[in-house]
């Protein structure tokens, strides 16, 4: 039989699938029916690839292959008889009797050769005698063994009742077909007779079959692959366990007819599709987004035995919106209900948190097409929007207000300008303690077009990097700030939104890089990111002392911390993906206690209990802070070793002039001199320690 399967199936051109779904066709070389399988061929790129292919894969694809191959089955197990067939040689007659299976025409002959003995007369057959045997030898037939020929009375009579007891049946007279030059393989078996021993070529065809019908099943016996898709997916088991816990769950997600609920501190989690190259790698989808602020996180287990488990953990926060969600429908929940805020005269700040490739990006900036942004569409570009259609609003134009918008980052504890060329900034507190940001420029707008060039212009200076998650991670925060105004000399601030997107959180957890730049943005980012908790954590308290001045970033947004008329936001951005599941639980705890903070958390009690780890987001992180505090302390100095060389300039400047006096302004030079050489010396001895420090960790 797979001989005969192979030449129906070798050669022919059929329809394949790839693993990464494509389908293409190839030619079949060989049959293997122990595997149920075939090997085919196909050329690509001038490459002659192969792959092996079960057969019923290859029919569910092929669905006229089946009909194909149990036609030409069908055929060959029912061949027609010899009477339908007209032949031109020459006919004979003949009494054969019926072979027990199909031989060829020579071999059927010799077997008929001894015939039974015709009727002999009375008379002859009362006295035989052995004489007269010997005496007419014509009546034997020469070409009979001598063995077989009876030599006495007594041998004859005993072969004659053996012969009566088991007659031999004679075919009747027919006038067989005979073609000269036929050969025997292609002449149809004649009909079995009863008595005779059975065929053998019946029995072989029947194993063909049967064989065959164990290769080529028909569709409803294939084994099922469209619940849990390809069989061959990595981490197979835990991606059932999911699909079959998601069977149980009722989600209904969240639609733009749902009422926006007010709160000063909102908390919602964003969960993002896969991406191309985890589907290329089929990673699991842990993420589960029920609806109504609920978040299921299918966390991968094993046992002491190796027993795969799945450790289901649920979150709530005011809002989850699932991988359909579009920035629309997360900033009408989100942002919309800040910017009515600002025009009351609140503070507001919205910030983006997540793990970098999370979407933290393309939420706030606008989608990505390649590395191309369509700035139209994201939060900062939606809020200039409505902005510019509150002020026309009859309701507020009466308050008399212009729009003005800065957009700058915070990279290393530095900031940047990215609306003037990335120029260097400094943030400083003036005598009523109102943190400044000198030289940052606050550009006049007027429609929302104007502020997404600005945001397009800005978004291209920023400082990004490669990391294992995003070929061009954002590592820095970035912070557009929309300022209203009022129209009276003094440009009294009426109102301010501040929109943060944050950067990437796992970069908190790299501690045993031995690249200091890599140091110094783990160390930023730590502090930011704790600070930026604990502030919130004050805002919910209602706390009188808020510990804005941990970190340049909280420096920034201290007005969005102070006072009752502060509004914050926090958009939490998760990965789906398998792989990326501690970084996924890390911001969602982090998240979790944002939200715990404003008393209203309905979070699991698991789920609170676990601590993070290696968490780049918690003061109780099990990581070594001395690190962090040295290469603090080195950018402190650094930061006075730059201010008393901007006084040297300074001085220089001074000496340039004609009427300088040396001797006046000698004292000034030995003074600034002393200074600069102490925070030098200060500086290196810092750096001195932090080297250390990196050593002995």
């Amino acid at each position: 039989m797979e001989s005969s399967l192979s030449r129906l199936l070798v050669g022919l051109s059929v329809q394949i699938s790839r693993s990464d779904g494509r389908v293409h066709p190839a030619t079949v070389k060989s049959v293997d029916t122990v595997k149920s399988t075939v090997m085919v061929e196909w050329h690509e790129r001038n490459i002659c690839r192969g792959k092996e292919v079960e057969v019923s894969e290859l029919c569910t694809l092929n669905p006229d292959l089946l009909d194909h191959i149990n036609a030409v089955t069908n055929k060959a197990a029912d061949p027609p008889l010899v009477q339908d067939k007209k032949y031109e040689g020459r006919l004979r007659s003949s009494r054969i009797p019926a072979p027990s299976s199909f031989a060829s025409r020579s071999q059927a002959r010799q077997t008929c050769m001894f015939q039974a003995p015709a009727p002999v007369p009375a008379a002859a057959a009362a006295a035989p005698t052995s004489e007269s045997s010997q005496a007419n030898p014509e009546t034997i037939r020469p070409d009979i063994p001598p063995s077989s020929v009876p030599t006495n009375s007594a041998t004859l009579n005993k072969q004659r009742r053996k012969n009566e007891a088991k007659p031999a049946q004679l075919l009747p007279f027919v006038r067989e077909s005979v073609k000269e030059n036929e050969e025997p393989e292609r002449m149809p078996p004649p009909p079995a007779v009863k008595g005779r021993r059975k065929s053998v070529a019946p029995q072989e065809t029947n194993k063909g079959s049967k064989r065959l019908s164990c290769v080529i099943k028909p569709p409803e016996m294939q084994t099922k692959r469209g619940k849990f898709g390809e069989p061959s997916r990595p981490n197979q088991k835990f991606y059932e366990m999911i699909q079959d816990f998601r069977e149980t769950l009722e989600i209904i997600p969240i639609s733009s007819a749902d009422l926006v609920e007010p709160h000063r501190i909102c908390v919602c989690v964003r969960k993002r599709p896969l991406n191309k190259q985890e589907i290329n790698r089929k990673e699991i989808d842990v993420v589960t987004i029920p609806g109504k602020g609920a978040l299921l996180v299918h966390e991968p287990k094993h046992k002491v035995d190796l027993t795969k488990y799945l450790e289901n953990q649920m979150f709530h926060f005011d809002y989850s919106f699932d991988e359909t969600a579009t920035n629309e429908l997360v900033y009408k929940f989100t942002a919309k209900p800040l910017v009515q805020s600002i025009f009351d005269g609140c503070m507001a700040t919205c910030f983006a948190y997540g793990q970098t490739g999370s979407g933290k990006t393309h939420t706030m900036g606008g989608d990505f097409t390649g590395r191309q942004q369509n700035s139209a569409k994201g939060i900062y570009a939606l809020a200039a929007q409505d902005v510019f259609a509150y002020l026309s609003n009859r309701k507020y134009s009466n308050l008399d207000l212009s729009a003005y918008v800065s957009f700058f980052e915070i990279y290393n504890g530095k900031v940047y300008d990215l609306l003037n060329k990335k120029a260097k900034l400094r943030v400083l507190e003036d005598v009523r303690q109102q943190v400044q940001v000198v030289g940052l420029e606050e550009v006049y707008v007027t429609t929302a077009e104007e502020v997404i060039r600005m945001i397009q212009t800005g978004s291209a200076c920023r400082t990004s990097g490669q990391t294992s998650a995003n070929a061009n991670s954002s590592r820095s925060h970035a912070i557009l700030q929309i300022v209203l105004r009022r129209n009276d000399r003094a440009s009294t601030l009426h109102g301010k939104f501040s929109l943060v997107d944050l950067a990437g959180n796992e970069r908190g957890t790299d501690v045993s890089s031995n690249d200091r730049s890599t140091l110094v943005e783990t160390a930023e980012i730590n502090r930011s990111l704790l600070a930026l908790k604990e502030c919130i954590r004050s805002l919910g308290k209602n706390s009188d002392h808020i510990p804005f001045r941990m970190s340049t970033l909280t420096k920034v947004l201290r007005d969005s911390f102070i006072g009752e008329k502060s509004r914050t936001c926090m958009i939490s951005m998760v990965s789906p993906g398998m792989a990326s599941c501690e970084y996924t639980m890390n911001t969602l705890r982090y998240a979790d206690r944002v939200k715990e903070l404003n008393g209203n958390s309905k979070a699991s009690g698991a789920a609170k209990s676990q601590e993070p780890v290696n968490s780049s987001s918690d003061e109780e992180s099990v990581v070594d802070t001395s690190v962090y505090d040295a290469i603090s302390q080195v950018a402190e100095l650094e930061e006075k070793v730059y201010v008393e060389l901007q006084r040297a300039t300074e001085l220089v400047k001074a000496m340039e002039q004609t009427s300088y006096n040396i001797e006046s302004g000698l004292p000034d030079l030995v003074d600034h001199s002393r200074k600069l050489l102490d925070t030098v010396l200060a500086l290196q001895s810092a750096v001195d320690q932090e080297r250390m420090t990196r050593l002995n960790h």
